[in-house]
């Protein structure tokens, strides 16, 4: 299969994009915790019974934001940089399929259901699956690799 530089150029822009809301997503929950900074949904849509577990389990959620970040941080790194960080995209688009499928395991229908939450699980489950695939097929050569492809190997 052929690419075109403009063919690179959407997947690099694709990539920037996706790191953007991601990074957005992270700094959300990473600086504001469980209550967030309000920018997906209103801060006070929780009350604390018990201020000692919520200041534990918001300093692990901050975490996971600052994780997110991070995360998001890749994606950008990967636009710059794609032939590079290539193996690092496919162990974060794996992790965030993960994150997927552990939505599913709430097993609640109407909020898996919900629009808000249903898109979510689509990219996570179909989107970035694709992204994968269309990262994997990319021919690492016309990437500024040295003639070296990369491949991932099955076990």
């Amino acid at each position: 299969m052929t690419h075109t530089p403009s063919r690179y150029l959407v997947l690099r822009t694709l990539l920037a994009l996706i790191g953007i809301v991601i990074i957005l997503l992270g700094l959300n929950v990473g600086l504001g915790g469980i209550k967030t900074l309000g920018w997906q949904v209103a801060p006070d849509f929780v009350q604390v019974a018990d201020s000692s577990a919520f200041g534990m389990q918001d300093n692990h959620v901050r975490f996971l934001g600052g994780f997110w970040l991070g995360a998001g941080l890749m994606f950008i790194a990967a636009a710059k940089w794609l032939q590079t960080l290539r193996p690092v995209l496919f162990a974060l688009i794996g992790m965030i399929t993960v994150g997927g499928l552990a939505r599913i395991a709430s097993m609640d229908a109407g909020i898996l259901l919900t629009p808000d939450i249903l898109q979510s699980v689509i990219l996570e489950l179909v989107g970035f699956p694709v992204l994968g695939l269309w990262l994997y097929r990319v021919d690492a050569t016309r990437l500024g690799g040295r003639g070296k492809k990369l491949l991932v190997r099955s076990m």
